[in-house]
């Protein structure tokens, strides 16, 4: 074997990264938007913090690209689920009225 290098330098081509496409959909928005209404709908406080948790990290990790794409800011999307916690736990710092049941017909 011999230690000389017999690649050709004049063939050699730069690796040059494909352009990304733009109709790339953004899910994790598309669930931290739509989770909280779901926690709102079933008031189900697991469903809540859920959202809460993922419309957080949906939002420190969005990149200029996607905060300029997007229809709703990142801070909205927390304040909702934020919204839909205090949804979900209302019902423990004002219970719902309990409804009179018509006193029985005495015997005529």
């Amino acid at each position: 074997m011999s230690s000389r290098d017999m690649r050709r330098a004049d063939l050699s081509v730069p690796y040059v990264e494909p352009p990304k496409e733009k109709s790339e959909g953004d899910f994790a928005s598309t669930i931290s938007s739509t989770l909280p209404m779901a926690a709102m709908f079933t008031r189900n406080k697991l469903l809540g913090w859920a959202s809460v948790v993922l419309s957080l990290q949906t939002w420190l990790a969005e990149t200029p690209e996607q905060q300029s794409a997007a229809s709703t800011p990142g801070y909205l999307s927390v304040a909702m689920s934020f919204m839909s916690l205090v949804v979900t736990y209302l019902p423990l710092f004002l219970p719902p009225p309990q409804l009179r049941q018509p006193a029985a017909a005495g015997p005529s």
